[in-house]
């Protein structure tokens, strides 16, 4: 007896289903899942490696990228603890206020300072030393041609001038733009003082209470007050700078610096010297100062090549001694500006 294939109808049987053709369309469809399935495991490896490298799971990661703003930690010699920073353009921000009453330590104040005009500017005689000697220089006897030559010429002059102060009016305005748009850092501060927290708990709880500080100038504020849970307190290793080991790396020689170490330290020194209005941080680390030729130098070093073999060079040309002293000058202004919240 021949055993008939489920796969083909019984041409004898006119009411046997024809099942066949739909037995290979099934098997199509179950490649097409199985590689659907693939995808999706793929994709679920790919968010799990990427939460176990950051630490933070999805709904974390969501938070912080609508709000605009990412948990750091920073340890200190005073201790580790955790705050909050923002970039936005620097006309959407209003500076921290400070206790400093003395403008020449405060970077803010050039910006603020403009040339007052004097209400009575307008009866106001100005008088030019050199004035006498152009007139006695001049020939009296001149023929009205000549004053006529004169004063075209005069005319040019003027009209060029003008020319340059318009030009010069529209870079001043370029510029203004440009600084408008240019990002710039604000952290979860008060009259100058930055608020670290040593728990994510007592981060959020404050948080959530409504004190004042810098950042409930942000539009995104009251989202985050609203959402943010302690767990989400997680900052991803890009976030976290320990400046308490920065002085004992650069005792340790050139040959014991730690490139990354000291490289994110000055990239959180200068947005804390900025935020905070701290000068005296901002000077020594400024373009061409000894520790931002460092930091340069420590830069190029990590690029590898060539350029990370002078980088190399470079860096063994700096003092160590003054490197050091440098830095702890400036860890010591950031210790002072900090207030810890247990």
């Amino acid at each position: 007896m021949v055993r008939q294939s489920p796969g083909r109808r019984n041409a004898d049987d006119p009411d046997a289903e024809e099942v066949g053709d739909l037995d290979i369309l099934d098997d199509d469809d179950a490649a097409t899942d199985d590689a659907a399935t693939d995808d999706e495991v793929d994709d679920l490896d790919d968010e799990a490696d990427d939460e176990e490298e950051s630490g933070r799971d999805p709904a974390t990661e969501e938070l912080w990228a609508e709000v605009g703003v990412d948990p750091v930690e920073i340890s200190l010699p005073t201790g580790t603890g955790y705050t909050l920073r923002a970039y936005r353009s620097a006309a959407d921000l209003t500076p921290t206020e400070t206790d400093e009453d003395d403008e020449e330590d405060d970077p803010f104040a050039a910006l603020a300072r403009r040339p007052a005009a004097d209400e009575d500017d307008d009866d106001t005689v100005v008088f030019d030393e050199d004035l006498p000697e152009q007139v006695s220089d001049r020939k009296v006897g001149r023929r009205d041609g000549d004053r006529a030559d004169d004063d075209d010429e005069s005319d040019e002059d003027d009209d060029s001038l003008d020319d340059d102060a318009d030009a010069e009016a529209d870079e001043e305005e370029e510029d203004a733009e440009e600084v408008e748009e240019e990002e710039v850092p604000v952290f979860l501060s008060h009259r100058g003082k930055l608020l670290v927290f040593r728990t994510p708990e007592s981060l959020v709880e404050f948080v959530r209470s409504g004190a004042e500080h810098d950042l409930t100038q942000l539009g995104t504020w009251p989202d985050l007050a609203e959402r943010v849970r302690p767990e989400d307190v997680v900052p991803v290793a890009e976030d976290v700078y320990e400046l308490d080991l920065v002085v004992d790396n650069l005792r340790g020689g050139h040959d014991a610096w730690d490139s990354d170490l000291l490289i994110k330290a000055g990239e959180i020194a200068r947005d804390l010297g900025y935020a905070l209005r701290m000068d005296a941080v901002l000077t020594a680390l400024s373009p061409g100062s000894p520790l931002d030729d460092l930091d340069d130098a420590l830069r190029s070093g990590a690029s590898g090549g060539i350029g990370g073999f002078l980088g190399r060079r470079r860096v063994r040309k700096i003092g160590a001694q003054q490197a050091t002293l440098g830095w702890r000058t400036i860890i010591g202004k950031i210790s002072g500006a900090v207030v810890w919240r247990e």
